[in-house]
């Protein structure tokens, strides 16, 4: 890796993001004698950049293992030295980068672009959703291509740009239009009217901030239905692979599509995690004694995969791919990220690890209560578990409310904390069913192919990525479930 990313410039986008942090301290760590680090932040200038990056950056606890390597002081003259905070906005054309020669000095220099900037909320507004997810992507291609040294594009999307796929979901690419559920047509620009004349609509009708955002994430999540997604998410990330795959070119253009990102397995130490990911809210509301119950067929796959080993395939797939004269197919350059073809995780797992881990490591609230679980109800579709709220929840709520309003709301907080408890329950259920009764399993003959290439380097250990070596049991009870509570309780 040494050899292969010295005297490299690298421009990542969504800098300030979980995985992009792990990205930036890996290649400080192992590659210091990088050329370049260039690093979009959104920002009003330059300054606000570089406080925003050092602030939420710099700052994390994910930079200790280098600072006590190299020492404080030498940490900030590589950073001084190496890492080039730009203010900008991917939804916007060149990012809205107004430095004229800041700009052309990214076109001269430019060795390789990876694009990690996402809004991953699975019903994030439909408009922002687009402006990011799609727009973004294409943003990004276009400043690719007025860089002249530009080897190599890593788009980050996600293995969920399949939907609800069954049995073995191969590493293919999409063709521009293509849809899910085959019997609708996707136009790309008539999703963008679709927005703006909602956008009208909502204007007309003089509607709040509230309602507007209520609408277009709606909005988002029809417009995914009717093409076959099951949230606008994965049908933004699918309609960026569409535009990036059908305009690129010439351009080399690799996709990474990672499955359920997870904490750090080992570097730059195990557990680290930032932010409420995927499985980790069903675990936040568990640990808390908000909920009882686990969402998921107790022998669906859990695809996840920690952070670090993402990384770590992006680093693998520059290193195989930048500078290669061998012309590889579009089918060739996408990789799933993931685990549950050769190391599968089942939901009834998970619940078993949850139970033990907070069983002997319980919660202490704010108040020093203790808070106790019991062994989660698991619901394996949506009707069992609509069949519980409304036999055992939606009646005792009636009741409270009732003895409420009869003693002049002397229980308005037993009311409120139910009903946030029922309406927490049913939202996380209806976000994370596809995911957590989700009845495929991803191929990963690339990603294989990716691994060997990465052994014959010599490199497999310090570009680890197979799923084979997580102990799942040692890994929730010693390093995700400790590293979750510890970082985003």
């Amino acid at each position: 890796m040494e050899y292969f990313l010295e005297g490299k410039t690298i421009f990542i986008t969504g800098a300030t993001g979980f995985l992009a942090k792990i990205l930036v301290e890996k290649i400080l760590r192992v590659q210091p004698n990088v050329k370049k680090l260039f690093l979009l932040v959104r920002a009003s200038d330059t300054k606000s950049a570089k406080k925003r990056f050092n602030d939420e950056v710099m700052q994390t606890e994910l930079f200790i293992v280098l600072r006590e390597k190299i020492g404080v002081n030498n940490l900030n003259s590589l950073i001084e030295e190496k890492v080039f905070p730009i203010a900008g906005d991917i939804s916007f054309e060149d990012f809205g980068i107004e430095n004229s020669e800041m700009k052309n000095e990214m076109f001269k220099e430019i060795d390789i672009i990876i694009n990690s900037a996402a809004t991953t909320r699975f019903d994030e507004r439909y408009d922002i959703a687009m402006n990011i997810n799609v727009q973004g992507a294409v943003n990004v291609l276009n400043f690719a291509k007025r860089c002249v040294n530009v080897k190599i594009i890593i788009h980050v999307s996600t293995a969920y740009v399949c939907g609800e796929g069954e049995g073995i979901i191969q590493e293919k690419s999409f063709t521009l239009g293509e849809t899910l559920n085959k019997n609708s047509k996707l136009d790309i620009d008539v999703e963008k009217k679709v927005i703006e004349e909602k956008l009208k609509e909502l204007e007309a009708q003089r509607s709040t901030t509230k309602e507007v955002t209520m609408a277009m994430r709606d909005l988002g999540i029809q417009r995914a239905n009717l093409h076959g997604w099951p949230n606008t998410y994965s049908f933004t990330k699918a309609m960026g692979e569409m535009l990036l795959g059908h305009f690129k070119e010439n351009l080399q253009l690799v996709i990474i599509r990672p499955t359920i990102i997870t904490s750090t397995y080992k570097e730059p130490f195990p557990g680290w995690i930032e932010g409420v990911k995927t499985v980790d809210s069903f675990i936040l509301a568990y640990g808390k004694g908000v909920l009882n119950f686990c969402f998921g067929d107790p022998n669906s796959k859990i695809d996840m995969i920690p952070g670090d080993m993402v990384v770590n395939s992006i680093l693998a797939a520059i290193i195989a791919h930048i500078g290669k004269d061998r012309y590889y197919s579009s089918q060739e350059l996408i990789y799933h990220i993931s685990s549950s073809k050769r190391n599968p995780l089942k939901s009834s797992d998970i619940r078993l690890f949850l139970f033990h881990y907070f069983t002997k490591n319980p919660w202490i609230n704010k108040d020093g209560k203790i808070i106790k679980v019991g062994m989660p109800t698991l619901f394996s579709n949506m009707d069992s578990f609509q069949k519980y709220i409304s036999t055992y929840y939606w009646p005792l709520l009636k009741i409270v409310e009732l003895v409420n309003v009869l003693s002049w709301h002397r229980f308005d907080k037993t009311y409120k904390d139910l009903k946030r408890k029922i309406d927490m329950s049913i939202r996380l259920c209806e976000l994370y069913k596809p995911y957590v009764l989700f009845h495929g399993s991803f191929d990963d003959c690339n990603s294989e192919r990716l691994r060997m290439t990465m052994k014959g380097y010599n490199m497999d250990d310090k570009l680890n990525f197979d799923p084979n070596c997580i102990k799942w049991e040692d890994y929730f009870m010693k390093t995700h479930l400790p590293g979750a509570v510890k970082h985003i309780f």
